[in-house]
Parts: C-alpha cells; structure tokens; sequence
C-alpha cells in the first residue's frame, strides 16, 4: 500500500489527506481524484464528505463513477465519510439520486437534523480499541443493513458505521478531529 486516493470533486478532502499525512508511515502518497485516470496506482480510495447531488453529477460526468466500481468491484478498499458512505449505499430513503451502489445498505440523508443541529460526541467502533470523537454534520445514518453487511458503530441507537469486506462507511467525520485511529485502521484494512 503505497498510495491512497482522494476524491476532491467536492467537499472536504485536504482534511482526510492531512488525517493520511498524520498517521502514515514513511512512502505513503495522496492522489486527489478527480478522473478516472487519477486512480491509476491508487491502492485504496477515500470518498469525503460535501454534497451527494452534486458529487453524483460531477462523477458522471467524468466517467469517474463507473471507474470507481470498476476498481472497488475488483477488490480496492474504500470508506466513505458522511456523503461518501450516501454515494457508496445501494438506496437512499426517499431518493433515486446518483450513486455507486456498491455498499448494501439504505441510508437516511440528514438524519440528525440540518446544518446547525450538527454536533460532536465519542462513538465506539467495534474496530478500534478506544471511542472515537464523531463529528456530525448533516450526517445520514444506515436504515438497513444486507446479509453481508456489518455494523460497527452505531450513536443513540443508529447505525453509524458498518463494514462490508473492504468496503466502509461512517456518518460521521474522523478527519475532523485531531484523532487518526480510524484512518489508521483504514490503512491496514
């Protein structure tokens, strides 16, 4: 595992490029991904929070959806944070948006309210030893999980996290807080 991508269509990947910076070992690169030719080499791939109607649109228009189940199908590591883990999910409640289909789940878009009901609080994930601080921000939360679906973390009773082979989705952002555990874990995922 040499480099990890970043999508940066949108949204707030320097944060999950600084997070990668913080915790990697020596001869770890960043790849902004903003076509498919930027996942050439990329050995696992970040998709960050921003705004799903948008990123869907972006991504098709340049090609760069379709590329990414390319290389995810063939067995590419991925997490998507907050609008990363709505652009992975299957279906989304109430929406036919654009999305990748490739994490069997259903999610819910802005479960914990709008922008100022984000907020900030520890969330166990059964991967890690110790809590860590999830930062929500107009964050969905999983309805549905299938059969090969995981569920590692869940807050006030939701889902918040799950796990599908090398697949990962968290409603909530580790990159924005000084805590690189999750990332660590994704790196050797």
């Amino acid at each position: 595992m040499n480099r990890v991508g970043i999508v940066a269509l949108q949204g707030n990947f320097e944060k999950h490029a600084e997070a990668i910076r913080a915790c990697a070992h020596e001869g770890v690169e960043i790849q902004f991904v903003r076509t498919p030719q930027h996942l050439d080499g990329v050995d696992r791939l970040i998709i960050p929070g921003g705004e799903s109607t948008t990123v869907g649109i972006l991504m098709q228009r340049f090609g760069l959806g379709e590329a990414i189940q390319k290389v995810v199908r063939e067995g590419m590591p991925v997490w998507g944070t907050c609008m990363g883990m709505i652009m992975l999910a299957t279906d989304i409640e109430g929406n036919d948006q654009y999305r990748l289909r490739l994490l069997d789940i259903t999610v819910r878009r802005n479960a914990f309210g709008a922008q100022v009901h984000s907020f900030e609080a520890p969330v166990k994930v059964d991967v890690l030893t110790e809590p860590v601080m999830g930062v929500f921000i107009r964050a969905p939360i999983v309805s549905r999980v299938g059969d090969k679906v995981k569920s590692i973390a869940t807050f006030d009773g939701k889902c918040v996290a799950v796990q599908e082979g090398k697949m990962v989705g968290t409603s909530f952002h580790p990159e924005l807080t000084d805590d690189t555990s999750f990332h660590r874990w994704f790196l050797n995922l």
